[in-house]
């Protein structure tokens, strides 16, 4: 199972994620968001990164934006979070985590038609794309989760309280990760390496049940 650590906007925090175990680190790119971060200041962090691999966040950006961005930033993965169609995906020259939001427009249908290599799955909130920290109900979601093929994320609420019990239900791909880790609105080293210490301890229970 995976770990992404989003909303990095400082080196030592990014760092900290990838020592600690995170297979993916995130940078958001979405001028209207509280953790968004120049994408000039995201090169530096991005390319101090050793193993993990940085993921943008856009949502109903340009396309040639976005590939410029992530030649400049040197991302592996762009996640978009809009309402971004098919033929949009196409023109993105890195490979595309889509992220839908559940109880609103989500089906696992159109999920698995999507060109992309990873779905995320969030919370659904009136008027926010994503990242409200909000969770969604797991066990509602989990049976139509289920029918997804593709690799999944699952985002929204996750911390190292809860967890376990989202391994549990979706035995998902991995989990998306960024308000729980944070302290006054800036990520905590301290709760990145709980969540991450947490994170493995589930994951190796349930793989042990497998």
């Amino acid at each position: 199972m995976r770990a992404k650590l989003c909303g990095m906007r400082s080196l030592e925090a990014a760092l900290a994620a990838e020592a600690a175990g995170a297979d993916y680190v995130g940078f958001i790119f979405w001028r209207r968001a509280r953790r968004y971060i120049a994408p000039e200041a995201a090169v530096p962090i991005a390319g101090s990164l050793q193993r993990a691999k940085a993921v943008g966040v856009f949502v109903d950006e340009d396309p040639r934006e976005v590939n410029r961005i992530a030649r400049l930033v040197g991302l592996s993965y762009v996640q978009i979070h809009g309402t971004e169609d098919a033929a949009y995906a196409r023109k993105i020259e890195r490979p595309i985590i889509k992220a839908y939001r559940y109880g609103d427009t989500f089906s696992a249908e159109a999920a698995n038609a999507y060109p992309a290599e990873l779905i995320l799955v969030d919370a659904y909130k009136e008027g926010s794309p994503g990242g409200t920290g909000e969770a969604f109900d797991w066990e509602r979601a989990a049976a139509e989760i289920a029918q997804v093929e593709k690799p999944v994320l699952i985002a929204g609420g996750i911390g190292a309280e809860n967890v376990a019990r989202v391994l549990q239900i979706f035995h998902p791909y991995g989990v998306d990760v960024s308000g729980s880790l944070e302290e006054h609105g800036e990520k905590s080293l301290p709760r990145i390496e709980a969540f991450m210490e947490a994170f493995r301890e589930a994951a190796e229970r349930e793989r042990g049940h497998a």
